[in-house]
């Protein structure tokens, strides 16, 4: 390794930053953390579902803004590991193809 890699913060893209910084290198975009994140809430979406579309908790829920990311740029804690498990499983997928 001839550098070290920093990733410099730009705006409130801290889950960004702290994945780039630690593998290092520039592996995920906002638009990638935001897709992450919009699987996440409709797997919420559909977990708040099986307890009956018409229940008072199902039409609350689905009128609350994303539990795992907002408008600008700021990712929850959540989406954090399931990018690690997504690395994990290319890592394995390329370990399994090189042997």
């Amino acid at each position: 390794m001839d550098s070290i890699f920093q990733e410099k913060q730009e705006g409130p893209l801290c889950a960004q930053h702290c994945l780039n910084n630690l593998l290092p290198g520039e592996y995920f975009s906002p638009v990638e953390l935001s897709s992450i994140a919009h699987q996440l809430d409709e797997e919420e979406r559909m977990r708040m579902a099986e307890g009956g579309i018409t229940s008072e908790d199902y039409r609350t829920f689905l009128q609350q803004p994303s539990g795992n990311m907002d408008d600008s740029g700021f990712f929850f804690i959540q989406v954090i590991p399931y990018l690690f498990l997504r690395v994990a499983y290319q890592t394995v997928k390329l370990i399994s193809f090189c042997r």
